[in-house]
């Protein structure tokens, strides 16, 4: 049964909360078109809370290749949801005492929070939509093809927390940290994906321990993609109304998608991680027209990223 303490001491106060505003501030007018997000993010916060994927892994190709909503819209709104959804899945790890490594959310972030800001502002606002929707399939799937790949005879010996870490290892965090924060500053996910990779690759860490880590790593980093957007008023008016509409949804769906995580078997939550990756960039190729120079790019990301992540993977871990 679902935690009584997270519903009662989080999720009613919150939902009153909400409730309040949004009759305060008058913005239940909002439903009239923000409401297929709402629907959207009921499935969407449940991946955010079950697998390291995050939320925007859903919500930017709905948004972008569905309903035709800006790239910059999306990313916005998929790092706004994300603060909410994800750091109430936080908050329930930590009240179930679901397994995760501290150390590796702490290493993350120091890299995540500067590579953030570079991908949000220097370098998202030089790449066309059609790229970006492209860069966002082919990264997911590489890390989808090397995650089947190392798991496909069923028994690899899996660690259940990290070693000792050396100055190479907890360097490697920091740079997985800051690459993840660039591509989350571009695509509105990223830094949960290439954390967990580390992890799991590099480290050998099981998959059940993984991605609880990298929920709470991508949840403080889309809290200080929201703080700074919010600081800055560099967050787009229409993802507002969309964050408005979604929020109560993700708050309880996140929490609920790890509480469901937490009591699956390895070999189920690897099999659910893969077949949403298939699907979503089967997405990307059948609604992005294809022309030849994005066919390279598609080509090019994939490549790279499984050879990145082969170059992580150690056959046993540490």
């Amino acid at each position: 049964m679902f935690s009584r303490l997270f519903l009662i001491r989080f999720y009613l106060p919150l939902l009153l909360s909400w409730t309040a505003a949004m009759t305060l501030w008058d913005k239940w007018a909002l439903f009239a078109f923000a409401w297929p997000m709402a629907v959207t993010m009921a499935f969407g916060s449940f991946i955010a809370g079950s697998t390291s994927l995050g939320g925007g892994a859903v919500a930017f190709p709905v948004m972008t290749l569905i309903l035709e909503i800006p790239p910059a819209v999306a990313r916005d709104f998929a790092l706004m949801i994300q603060a909410v959804g994800m750091m109430s899945a936080s908050i329930a790890i930590l009240l179930l005492r679901i397994p995760h490594d501290r150390r590796a959310v702490f290493y993350g972030l120091l890299g995540s929070l500067p590579g953030l800001l570079l991908g949000l502002e220097l370098i998202s606002p030089l790449l066309r939509d059609a790229a970006i929707k492209t860069l966002f399939g082919s990264f997911i799937f590489s890390f989808g093809l090397m995650l089947w790949w190392i798991n496909r005879h069923g028994d690899r010996l899996a660690a259940t927390g990290l070693p000792t870490l050396r100055s190479p290892d907890w360097m490697l965090l920091v740079t997985a940290g800051f690459l993840g924060g660039v591509v989350s500053g571009i695509l509105g996910s990223g830094v949960d994906i290439v954390v967990f990779a580390v992890l799991v690759l590099r480290f050998g860490l099981c998959e059940k321990t993984a991605t609880p880590t990298s929920v709470i790593l991508m949840g403080v980093t889309s809290l200080a993609a929201l703080l700074w957007g919010s600081a800055t008023g560099g967050l787009h008016p229409d993802a507002w109304s969309y964050w408005w509409a979604a929020a109560p949804v993700v708050a309880f769906g996140a929490p609920f998608g790890a509480w469901c995580m937490s009591r699956w078997s390895r070999a189920a939550v690897i099999r659910f991680l893969c077949i949403l990756i298939v699907a979503q960039y089967a997405g990307v190729l059948l609604v992005v027209p294809q022309t030849p120079l994005l066919l390279l790019l598609n080509a090019g990301v994939i490549g790279g990223g499984l050879l990145a992540f082969r170059m992580l993977h150690r056959p046993s871990p540490l």
